[in-house]
């Protein structure tokens, strides 16, 4: 018995389970939820824009409220991210004013919290993913702002799965509820005047220890249902529920493992384990954005900013792997896809194992996922690969703007690159930060 299988799961049929494929549906299945939510919506996403759609998402939970007094509408997004402006933008309250504006304005039930995860948004954030609306989880890896729900013409692509299952849904109210909002370390941030971190840094500190070691509750019988799915949390490298199950998902792959990532930078736990799988002959699958859909690539046509050479670095760190498992490449056991579609971004993640295990998360499979932000995901359980028919169709529209990479020379090297990239990433490299960059990233 595997480890996650010593707690029972929560069941489902394969009618319980709806996969999305489109930014669009997403947008359209979300606002439907919420216009017809009649007991409790509970939304947790690193952050809520104040921009076209962010304001769509949250007007219209106004505005339910407002038809539904009795509704709960709670929100929890990051608490450092929903201060500050976007990256490189004037000094302000960010997004929280938004938050104030319209609980000012509409006067409703709504409930808007800020959870820091640590001192500094650096050093870590809220990176929980999963919305409940009655008895609907919607997860996904998408925040909420005009490209992740595609409001105007660009998208962020990322995977959306709609699961029907009340005791589930219960388990991450009770967990949102008991851990996060019960705590003095998590305020609202849709009341002025907005609360600093050094007027709960002791509670903050205490909050940060607690969920080390939290988790989900499991259901107390036995699954009988031919699906099963389970909930895992993970803040930190030790002890951490979230990590272990990845790599069991990576070391206990029979036949063939799906690996979904935007940033390619997998932990050296994770990097080992996938090596010994292409040595022991198993099929590796690996999808990727090109660097250009990276959420932090510039067009060379733009003003540069040091964060915009993320996305080349991601890609020196992928040119070496495949240089190093062409012979993988070569014959057919290894893999790996580029995604590139127009100037829209990638931002897809999660695991499946031999076509019967697939986990859903926010989890980016690496380091810092690994060791700072606290994250969560759900695995299903499909032995009679119920649901394949819809994973693999979520696949062959990802795929349909993919290109195989036949080796090392389908990609750019540090000589393509821009010059003021270029000398970025060797004063990195010649100063030996590149290494703790990557720990960052």
């Amino acid at each position: 018995m595997l480890f996650w299988q010593e707690k029972p799961a929560f069941g489902l049929t394969s009618k319980d389970v709806n996969v999305l494929t489109n930014a669009q549906e997403y947008r359209t299945q979300l606002l439907r939820l919420i216009s017809n939510a009649k007991q409790r919506i509970y939304i947790t996403a690193l952050y809520l824009q104040d921009d076209e759609a962010g304001r769509e998402i949250l007007e219209a939970l106004h505005r339910v409220s407002l038809a539904n007094p009795d509704l709960e509408i709670k929100v929890l997004v990051d608490f450092h991210r929903a201060q500050r402006g976007l990256i490189g933008a004037a000094k302000s309250d960010g997004n929280a004013s938004l938050y104030c504006d319209y609980l000012e304005k509409f006067k409703s039930n709504v409930q808007v919290y800020g959870v820091p995860v640590k001192a500094k948004e650096l050093f870590g954030v809220l990176h929980l993913k999963g919305f409940v609306v009655d008895n609907t989880l919607l997860y996904s890896g998408a925040s909420l702002n005009n490209v992740y729900l595609q409001y105007n013409d660009r998208y962020r692509l990322d995977r959306y799965f709609l699961v029907n299952q009340a005791a589930l849904c219960d388990s991450v109210i009770d967990f949102i509820e008991s851990k996060l909002i019960a705590s003095q370390a998590v305020p609202r941030i849709d009341t002025r005047p907005l609360k600093r971190l050094i007027d709960f840094k002791f509670e903050q500190k205490q909050l940060m220890r607690e969920l080390k070691s939290a988790s989900y509750a499991n259901p107390t019988t036995p699954n009988t249902d031919p699906l099963g799915v389970r909930l895992f949390l993970g803040l930190g490298r030790r002890n951490n529920s979230l990590n272990r199950l990845i790599k069991n998902l990576f070391d206990t792959t029979e036949q063939e493992l799906v690996l979904y990532t935007p940033y390619f930078n997998f932990p050296a736990p994770l990097m080992r384990s996938l090596r010994r799988l292409l040595k022991q002959g198993k099929q590796v699958t690996i999808v990727v954005g090109d660097k250009t859909a990276n959420d932090f690539y510039l067009p060379p046509s733009e003003p540069f900013s040091k964060i915009g050479a993320l996305p080349y670095l991601y890609e020196t760190i992928l040119h070496k792997f495949v240089k190093s498992q062409k012979r993988h490449i070569d014959n057919g056991n290894l893999n790996v896809y580029l995604w590139k579609h127009e100037s829209n971004s990638f931002h897809l993640k999660g695991i499946c194992a031999d076509r019967q295990r697939h986990l859903l998360s926010g989890h980016n499979l690496n380091p810092r996922a690994w060791g700072l932000d606290i994250e969560n995901g759900i695995l299903i359980e499909d032995p009679q690969q119920s649901i394949m028919q819809a994973i693999d169709n979520e696949k062959q529209e990802i795929l349909k703007h993919c290109r195989r990479l036949t080796g090392p020379n389908d990609l750019e090297t540090v000589e393509d690159y821009p010059q003021p990239v270029k000398k970025l990433l060797g004063q990195a490299k010649r100063v030996k930060v590149d290494f703790i960059i990557k720990r960052f990233i």
